[in-house]
């Protein structure tokens, strides 16, 4: 058990450790990247301020575009949807014709029943869906318009202060990977730290028991090795095993 005891102190001590040093890491690459943009802030001046509306239109823009790609996604899920729904409605319909009775049949009842309320929802998805992607295929092009409405009056400046916000991005991206890298240990850390309770509850259990069942066999001599088995004591354990002799007086 002390081994395995070992192990167990070692690894959650080896997962933090690692833990930590990725939080120091970034931290570093944080203040270092602060330190470099205010260099480079003072040395370009005010073209930085007066082109940062031009670099945020352009983020807004590339936020829009990508609601517009998950919008267009989900529009032609539920198209395909109401489509499937229709195609079961018309086996339904086909199924009660071809079955030739006066009465209709409950299976075929229900299933286009079945098939008609998946067309309704289908049909409510599909409009909502297609409402949502014009609304937010109009907020991109008009992002996408104010980002050259900006990028013509303020050309000058977005020129100047272009290695500046070049420099915040590949800082940004760099920050961004380390967060994500700092995120994924510690949720290893925890857990870690939650096997590790689990197993060391389950080895001092196993610990409790091993001295019980040992304790159970001093108390019972029934139980106890038999005499053949036991390793001899004192002066009978010299020679070939024959008796001691007396000593004489």
């Amino acid at each position: 058990f002390f081994y395995t005891r070992l192990v167990l102190l070692t690894l959650p001590s080896l997962t933090f450790i690692i833990y930590t040093d990725a939080r120091s890491n970034y931290r570093k690459i944080l203040t270092e990247s602060a330190r470099k943009l205010n260099a480079q802030s003072s040395q370009l001046g005010t073209c930085i301020e007066k082109a940062r509306p031009y670099y945020e239109a352009r983020r807004l823009a590339k936020e829009a575009q990508q609601e517009t790609q998950k919008a267009a996604l989900r529009f032609e899920r539920a198209v395909s949807m109401h489509t499937a729904a229709r195609e079961m409605v018309y086996v339904a319909e086909q199924g009660l014709m071809a079955d030739g009775k006066n009465t209709l049949d409950p299976t075929w009842q229900e299933m286009l029943n079945h098939a008609t309320s998946k067309v309704n929802e289908a049909e409510e998805e599909r409009l909502r869906s297609e409402r949502e992607h014009m609304r937010v295929t109009k907020a991109c092009q008009e992002a996408e318009a104010r980002v050259q409405t900006l990028q013509k009056s303020l050309k000058r400046n977005i020129m100047k202060s272009k290695t500046y916000f070049e420099l915040k991005a590949q800082f940004n991206h760099i920050l961004e990977e380390h967060k994500t890298t700092v995120l994924q240990l510690e949720e290893t850390v925890s857990k870690v730290k939650a096997r590790y309770s689990v197993t060391l509850r389950n080895l001092e259990q196993i610990s409790e028991e091993i001295h019980a069942q040992r304790g159970t066999r001093e108390a019972c001599p029934s139980l106890r090795s038999p005499p053949w088995e036991q390793r001899p004591t004192g002066r009978a354990r010299a020679g070939s095993g024959a008796p001691a002799e007396e000593p004489t007086r």
